[in-house]
């Protein structure tokens, strides 16, 4: 069973930093952590969830940032610890969400292979 497991969140004054953290276990079907593409997306209240970040597999290593958060935030992910990074700088009242992590593939048939973690909640206020 996939698990993704999202910390790192909490409340931080405007200006500040945070680093989440997505540490994930369980991937088989004979798929590893580094084949997976990565995604930060964030849930703010009233508003849909939106990508915020995406990091490419071990074959694929192309990064996004929403520009949004270009400048502030940046993604990571290492492929030993089987984890996902997204650290967040200078930190703004409007990045107030529930972060969430995602794991996706498609594999060399189309089918597509898709896992959520809980999301940590981040709030920025002073």
């Amino acid at each position: 069973q996939v698990q993704l497991v999202e910390s790192g969140g909490g409340l931080v004054q405007p200006g500040g930093s945070l680093r989440l953290s997505c540490e994930t276990a369980g991937f088989a079907f004979g798929f590893a952590f580094h084949d997976f593409v990565m995604k930060w997306y964030r849930q703010a209240p009233g508003k849909e969830r939106e990508l915020v970040a995406t990091i490419g597999n071990r074959a694929f290593r192309i990064n996004y940032m929403a520009e949004s958060v270009k400048g502030r935030f940046t993604v990571s992910r290492d492929d030993f610890k089987r984890a996902a990074y997204l650290q967040m700088s200078s930190l703004k009242p409007e990045d107030t969400a529930v972060y969430y992590c995602n794991a996706r593939l498609q594999d060399v048939d189309g089918r597509e292979y898709e896992y959520w973690g809980q999301g940590t909640q981040v709030t920025v206020s002073s």
